[in-house]
């Protein structure tokens, strides 16, 4: 059997609370940047598909937006795309922050990390209602000693959802070799569902957005809420070989347009030239990557908003 050589492929759906990790393990199994990362919560808005090769197994993974109570439209349908990728996936793992439930025990748990464990409850809750099975991945392993996880890892069992439980950073990569095999056992037979050498099938000018928008989340903090978005406008192939992209970041307020240009366009260029650093390198050729911000109050209830990052309007 050839390095590349396909016997078995499928699904594997990594849903969870928001900030449990669920971006960082699905970039680690799949070893390249597919999903964006940042110290934020609810960052994914849609389902990012990695494809990962272990074995002679191809896992195609489904990295969900975070499950939280839905209040809003946008966040009904983050929510609704969560679980839609969950239901035809041939494995579910179920990615935990255990950092929260340890500090929860103790009595010394913040209020984001309740929040946290009150979304996992509704999780596991889901998961007994449509009787679906699945693997149960204890994050953030590396934050505490290990004998404190053992009776999280004893009440989690006793729900009866899950059939195997892994302890994991997918920070540093413990333990996700274990729950990367255990995946590729669950892939039923067949060819390649993507290419050997493909990495995600996230059309690349809605990664250059996401791109953006991460670097957008990195730098403005707790300053700006998540009520923007970016939009890939163009994207035109060049004689020479670069590109040249130009995104609208969409804000609901004329003070969040401010925050985002800074003082004297300082803080969108400094987005910009983060932003261009990272395309080239996933390009590996020249990118000319332009800015603009535009302020629209009711973006948010636009069904044209949703269609574009893959998610339903009507739920």
């Amino acid at each position: 059997m050839t390095e590349t050589e396909i016997n078995r492929a499928g699904f594997a759906a990594i849903i969870g609370a928001p900030n449990a990790g669920k971006s960082t393990l699905t970039n680690r199994l799949v070893g390249a940047k597919v999903a964006i990362v940042t110290h934020k919560v609810q960052t994914t808005r849609f389902p990012v598909r990695g494809v990962a090769q272990v074995g002679d197994a191809q896992i195609v993974l489904v990295d969900t937006p975070g499950i939280f109570v839905a209040k809003r439209r946008l966040d009904r349908a983050m929510v609704k795309a969560a679980w839609s990728g969950a239901a035809d996936a041939d494995a579910i793992v179920h990615l935990i922050d255990s950092s929260a439930w340890v500090a929860d025990r103790a009595g010394n748990a913040t209020g984001a990390q309740k929040m946290s464990i009150a979304d996992d409850r509704r999780v596991i809750d889901q998961l007994k209602l449509t009787e679906k099975r699945a693997f149960l991945a204890l994050n953030k392993i590396d934050l505490f000693p290990h004998d404190q996880v053992l009776p999280v890892m004893a009440e989690l069992s006793d729900t009866g959802v899950y059939d195997e439980i892994f302890m994991i950073s997918a920070e540093n990569g413990d333990g996700v070799d274990r729950l990367a095999a255990a995946l590729a056992e669950r892939m039923p037979a067949g060819t390649a569902l993507y290419p050997p050498d493909q990495t995600a099938d996230l059309p690349m000018r809605l990664l250059a957005a996401e791109v953006t928008r991460e670097k957008l989340l990195l730098r403005m903090h707790q300053e700006l809420p998540y009520q923007l978005m970016v939009e890939t406008e163009s994207w035109e192939e060049k004689k020479d070989g670069s590109v040249r992209v130009q995104q609208v970041i969409v804000v609901g307020r004329d003070g969040h347009k401010a925050m985002v240009l800074g003082k004297n366009g300082a803080s969108i260029k400094e987005i910009g030239r983060l932003a261009r650093k990272e395309l080239i390198e996933m390009l590996d050729r020249p990118v000319h990557l332009f800015l603009f911000v535009k302020v629209d109050e009711r973006w948010q209830e636009r069904r044209d908003s949703y269609s574009g990052i893959g998610l339903e309007f009507d739920v």
